[in-house]
């Protein structure tokens, strides 16, 4: 049985510990609360976007006339190409926040075993483990990157599922839309080109601190415009949704952000009369020159929200796996004081014991 220093020691390194993990807490409420300001920020463009689109959609015609082919990014063909965008965390101490992203992205794989899948992803964590089961692309040496930032050429594939290199190294510890543009006009310039069939993105969907899912979500082709086409969902259960809002309440985040809600709520309305509305709307370029512009930036918006929302839920995660350490931490000094407790008693016990029995022999 462990003596009282020893168990001095140990409490001492549980009360360091605790303190480090109550910091790490503190710190991931403070950037939640910023991400969740950033990407709730972000809805009424989204919504604007999806309006106005829909409004150029009944204006223009898809289909070229001369070729009598749809727009490139409404094309549908047979999936036999699929990439697949896994944005996962730059860090880690965030539960299961990572291990839920690679379960998603491994589920949807399983399921489409028949097709040749790219994934690329964005996120450390996520990145090292698919690194370890999937092999990475390989080119050619005399092969160069293309003007839109994709292989001009045909690459060897040694796999049917492959890592593409990657190209967006820790754009999610300061994320941009510019940077959200890059990659979406990666992947359109890819569907475009015919190099892959359809583009699904993995991402943990942050709509509060006790509502989020991890989904996988069909970004390409666009079928209809605010239409999100949801491939895959897995809830929060009951017991992480107590233990998120209990962390909440002790950081002083917020459940529900009512004000923000009732704000994007009045966007949405507003949103979708300018695009339902039978108004004849000048516009400075054409419609059709508009509606071409626009899409590849539609796909850029439904990517940049995916991000900010995976950043949301990664602060949250922390947020939660830190708290729920601290409390284990505290409930282990407890267990660790009432041992230490009773061992210096039992040692006060036995030298008293020894001293009557001392006495009473003299």
């Amino acid at each position: 049985m462990a003596n009282v220093l020893d168990l001095r020691r140990r409490i001492r390194s549980v009360k360091n510990t605790r303190q480090i993990t109550k910091a790490m807490k503190m710190v991931a409420a403070a950037k939640l609360r910023r991400a969740q300001e950033k990407a709730l920020s972000s809805r009424p463009y989204a919504m604007m976007m999806t309006s106005v689109l829909q409004s150029l959609k009944r204006r223009v015609d898809t289909v070229d006339p001369q070729t009598g082919q749809p727009h490139p990014l409404l094309a549908v063909r047979p999936e036999k190409n699929v990439l697949l965008i896994v944005v996962s965390g730059e860090g880690g101490f965030a539960g299961a926040f990572n291990a839920n992203i690679i379960k998603a992205a491994n589920t949807f794989i399983a399921q489409h075993k028949d097709v040749q899948i790219d994934i690329e992803a964005i996120g450390r964590k996520g990145r090292d483990v698919l690194r370890r089961r999937y092999p990475l692309a390989q080119y050619l040496e005399s092969q160069k990157q293309g003007d839109d930032h994709f292989p001009a050429a045909e690459r060897r594939r040694v796999a049917p599922i492959e890592l593409l290199e990657d190209h967006h190294h820790g754009i999610l510890h300061k994320l941009t839309f510019e940077q959200a543009s890059e990659l979406a006009h990666e992947i359109t310039s890819l569907y475009a080109h015919q190099k892959i069939d359809a583009a699904y993105v993995v991402y943990n969907e942050f709509k509060s601190v006790i509502q989020q899912r991890v989904v996988v979500e069909r970004v390409l082709p666009i079928l209809e415009i605010g239409k999100r086409e949801v491939a895959l969902a897995q809830e929060m259960t009951q017991e992480e949704r107590e233990r998120a809002g209990e962390a909440a309440i002790s950081s002083g985040v917020t459940l529900s952000e009512a004000e923000a809600e009732a704000d994007a709520k009045q966007a949405e309305e507003e949103s979708r009369r300018f695009g339902t509305a039978d108004v004849d709307y000048i516009y400075e370029q054409s419609p059709g020159e508009l509606f071409n512009a626009l899409l590849p930036r539609y796909v850029a918006t439904q990517l940049y929200h995916a991000m900010l929302e995976s950043v949301a839920a990664e602060f949250a995660a922390r947020m939660t796996a830190m708290d729920s350490a601290t409390n284990n931490a505290s409930e282990l000094i407890d267990s660790l004081t009432l041992a230490m407790n009773r061992v210096r008693q039992a040692a006060i016990t036995k030298e008293l014991i020894e001293i009557v029995s001392g006495a009473a022999a003299l």
